[in-house]
């Protein structure tokens, strides 16, 4: 059991090496924004301009800093940090590169295995490691596809972040309280990648299984009835990373989707925040 009284997650340690991965990210998304024009509008985020973005970013990096660092073992009482922001429009770029610095301080201060309250499944460090390369990544898209530039996402990343938000979410209902209502009575939605392998070997890559139960939801290990579900939904990993986050629509010619029309609507209209 973990220190929040949770079963741990059924699925392994991730392949990913999360923090060396923040860092690429961030360095992405600092030249995607140098030198752009930070008024423009984020569709990803709506109201929301390239500087909102940055600054979301760069706090939550130094935020999760802080936590890490001071390795909390409750939820915290306060969200108040010294952020340090520019004081120029011109050095928010520069200033979302020092938010990676911050983290890699923390990384190093503190292993990934370390015990750690944490608002998800897994009650360690690397548990904010994992969150903070995915609210990196997914914004680096969202500024890249402001811009007009077609974004780019590694399969292994696009597999993790898609486990990521998976497991996750039925925590998640503090701040998205719409996650409340995926309930049922044992039905099931499949994602699964259409690229690279699907052979879970227990472990995971490219396959989920979701069951809604009366008490809530979770994943299933895929293997259990690997060719059944109520609904199924088919896509590239990148591509199924941007319709859990709701950057892409499940119309999108993107995706193929089989199954219970009306089950996959109440998924998304739940799972959305």
């Amino acid at each position: 059991m973990s220190m929040s009284g949770r079963p741990a997650p059924e699925h392994g340690p991730s392949p990913v090496d999360h923090r060396a991965n923040v860092a690429t990210e961030t360095a992405r998304f600092v030249e995607t924004v140098k030198g752009a024009d930070l008024t423009t509008p984020v569709p990803g985020c709506p109201g929301w301009t390239l500087t909102d973005l940055v600054k979301h970013a760069g706090s939550v990096q130094r935020w999760f800093s802080v936590l890490l660092r001071g390795r909390v073992q409750e939820p915290p009482r306060s969200r108040d940090v010294d952020l340090r922001l520019p004081a120029q429009e011109d050095g928010w770029a520069d200033w979302l590169a020092d938010s990676a610095t911050e983290a890699a301080g923390a990384f190093a201060a503190t292993g990934p295995d370390t015990p750690m309250w944490a608002w998800g499944a897994d009650q360690h460090a690397r548990f904010w490691e994992r969150r903070m390369l995915f609210e990196t990544l997914l914004h680096r898209v969202d500024a890249e596809m402001a811009l007009g530039i077609r974004p780019g996402i590694d399969r292994a990343l696009a597999v993790d972040g898609v486990d990521e938000f998976l497991v996750n979410l039925p925590f998640a209902a503090f701040f998205a309280p719409k996650v409340a209502d995926l309930r049922g009575d044992g039905e099931t939605i499949r994602f699964r990648t259409t690229d690279g392998s699907t052979d879970r070997d227990g472990d995971g890559d490219g396959d989920w299984l979701i069951r809604l139960r009366p008490d809530g939801f979770g994943l299933d290990p895929a293997r259990e009835g690997a060719d059944a579900a109520d609904a199924t939904v088919r896509g590239t990993a990148a591509d199924l990373l941007l319709l859990v986050y709701g950057r892409l629509p499940l119309g999108s010619e993107a995706f193929e989707h089989t199954g219970d029309r009306e089950l996959l609507a109440r998924w998304f209209a739940g799972s959305a925040f």
